[in-house]
């Protein structure tokens, strides 16, 4: 099937939500709206207008990625390779500034990396996703530039995020910038930049951060729902953030007053259900496309009252120097870790990512559009699946295409 523009790559159910395409049109005629039970998708204003272009779907993560060059990456970690992707360095650490440890949502590593490029790396700011000041259940992307704004928009947001509509904000800056997103968000900056090399000039450090996938905003909706908890009347929501891992908040507008408060694992196991069919489609939970990588240290459970710390993975040799520069600087605290870690900490991840290939093989032969992935070893690490896995990876994709209507092109409501 030929996609003729984002529009249909939402319309088959692949997109991430990333916006990479809205600066992407040169004409303008993209924008982003939230749909409640899926997330934010691109509608394209007068359509029948176009040109053959396609400049929105070259930048899409959805629709195509291609990691086969990140593969050849020289001095990368073998053990990590196939699963992981390109990894120079495993470390272990949290930012060494206490209030950004605590409100980050694992020890605030990116946020500290990403002020000590601002503050003493001579980049402008950093493009990253925070709360809409206007709209507290919304997030949109900020261009940060100092210790403030960086810690007030720090810590996890499960809910529809697009960093990449910022992307004109660090075109249009006078240097360099930090760019801080999910994996696919970093690829589609990746492929922003292979359709307009100088934005590359840019950028100057890329972070992103382990990812199991983004609720729509029903899901947030309905937690608060749950809690009694009117959406209205709702001044300030953060998903983690005050320790490790953290807890859901959700306080009034006006005075402040807690309206609701819930453990990580009460959030977290109640949204994961409102994630887009595509989230479990992901090939890269881990940042494939970043110079540095963080998640949670899940190898371990956390301790009581404990502020929070990240597994790093350092992916580049520019990676390499920013990570060396916030150490020496004392913006951060790391020690080096085994690479076995990784694996631990993120076991979940890493077992979607071996499912993928049977759910893609499903997908074609009911007829379904499917993404292209390349560079991921999705068959090889198929066939290390046990053959009871292999059989769930395909009979569930067939039911849920089936009980759901896949097969079809879809309109969700457009809240």
């Amino acid at each position: 099937m030929r996609f003729r523009s984002v529009v249909d790559v939402a319309a088959w159910r692949m997109c991430v939500g990333c916006g990479a395409c809205v600066p992407a049109c040169a004409e303008g005629r993209v924008r982003l709206v939230d749909v409640v039970d899926d997330g934010l998708r691109p509608l394209v204003d007068h359509p029948e207008s176009c040109g053959s272009c396609r400049d929105c779907l070259r930048v899409c993560p959805g629709w195509e990625i291609d990691h086969r060059a990140l593969r050849r990456a020289p001095g990368a970690e073998r053990s990590l390779l196939r699963t992981c992707g390109p990894v120079l360095e495993v470390w272990e650490g949290y930012a060494s500034d206490p209030d950004i440890r605590r409100q980050g949502s694992s020890g605030g590593m990116i946020t500290a990396l990403a002020l000590h490029a601002v503050e003493r790396g001579g980049m402008h700011g950093t493009l990253h996703i925070g709360a809409d000041e206007r709209r507290p259940l919304a997030s949109r992307a900020h261009l940060s530039r100092t210790r403030g704004e960086l810690l007030a928009r720090a810590g996890s947001r499960y809910a529809p995020a697009a960093p990449c509509v910022g992307l004109t904000l660090i075109a249009e800056a006078p240097a360099p910038c930090v760019f801080a997103g999910k994996p696919c968000d970093v690829t589609g900056l990746a492929r922003s930049i292979a359709l307009r090399p100088g934005l590359g000039r840019k950028v100057g450090l890329t972070l992103s951060f382990f990812c199991a996938g983004t609720p729509a905003t029903q899901g947030t909706l309905d937690l608060l729902a749950r809690r009694g908890v009117n959406p209205e009347s709702v001044g300030a929501l953060r998903y983690r953030g005050d320790g490790w891992p953290g807890m859901f908040r959700a306080d009034a507008a006006g005075d402040g007053a807690p309206l609701a408060r819930l453990s990580y694992a009460e959030s977290w196991g109640f949204l994961q259900a409102y994630r887009p069919y595509r989230c479990y489609l992901c090939p890269d939970g881990t940042g494939e496309d970043a110079d540095i990588a963080c998640g949670d240290p899940w190898y371990r459970a956390p301790r009581e009252g404990e502020a929070g710390a990240s597994l790093v993975l350092v992916r580049t040799e520019r990676g390499r120097r920013a990570l060396a520069a916030a150490r020496e600087a004392g913006y951060v605290r790391a020690e080096r870790a085994a690479p076995s870690l990784v694996t631990a900490a993120q076991r979940r991840l890493l077992e979607k990512r071996r499912a993928l290939w049977g759910r893609l093989l499903t997908m074609r032969a009911l007829g379904v559009p499917a993404p292209r992935l390349r560079g991921f070893s999705l068959f090889a690490n198929w066939l290390g699946l046990p053959a009871r896995e292999k059989l769930r990876s395909t009979a569930g994709a067939a039911r849920r295409i089936l009980s759901r209507g896949y097969r079809a092109a879809g309109q969700s409501h457009i809240r």
